[in-house]
């Protein structure tokens, strides 16, 4: 049997669908336009998401890359602000908190994150730290089957309001 075979799963557990349901958008290829922002100017690359079940249909993950990857080899400058990424997330719902527990691991920018995730509305809202102790908010707006939005916002210290730091948009490959 291989990695892929006893990682992967074809669809949700059972005991467990509706509430994995949140995130079940996620499931598939999507590609994506990134748009980065530092201190009023803004920056643009492209990027893709693979997202699966796994580990027996409890879990979601997914992989996020900037640039896609036929342009990884030529991309040698990395993208203001977000760098060059190439990381995976693992979603996995905790019943007994009532929430998503998310973790973040990007080897190639050295990005490591745990947030909480949980519906708000129609959007998500995963807030968490970046390991530096900033504050930090990941939230995907604007869900279709087709296409979502997500914004990587962080709080500087002192501060009480939200800055946008990346967005992407992604629409279903």
């Amino acid at each position: 049997m291989s990695f892929k075979e006893v990682l992967h799963a074809q669809h949700p557990a059972a005991e467990r669908a509706a509430q994995l349901d949140l995130y079940a958008f996620l499931i598939g290829s999507w590609a994506t336009r990134v748009v980065t922002h530092d201190d009023g100017r803004t920056h643009e690359g492209a990027g893709e998401i693979h997202a699966g079940w796994v580990l027996e249909g409890r879990a979601i993950q997914d992989v996020w890359m900037i640039p896609r990857r036929e342009q990884r080899a030529a991309t040698r400058r990395p993208l203001p602000v977000a760098g060059n990424w190439y990381g995976t997330t693992l979603r996995v719902f905790d019943p007994l908190l009532g929430a998503w527990r998310i973790l973040w691991t990007d080897p190639a920018t050295n990005n490591f994150v745990r947030q909480i995730g949980r519906a708000d509305g129609n959007d998500i809202v995963q807030d968490g730290e970046h390991v530096n102790g900033t504050a930090m908010r990941w939230r995907f707006t604007e869900i279709t089957p087709a296409s979502f939005h997500w914004i990587g916002e962080f709080m500087r210290d002192g501060s009480a309001r939200w800055e946008r730091q990346v967005e992407v948009f992604a629409e279903r490959a």
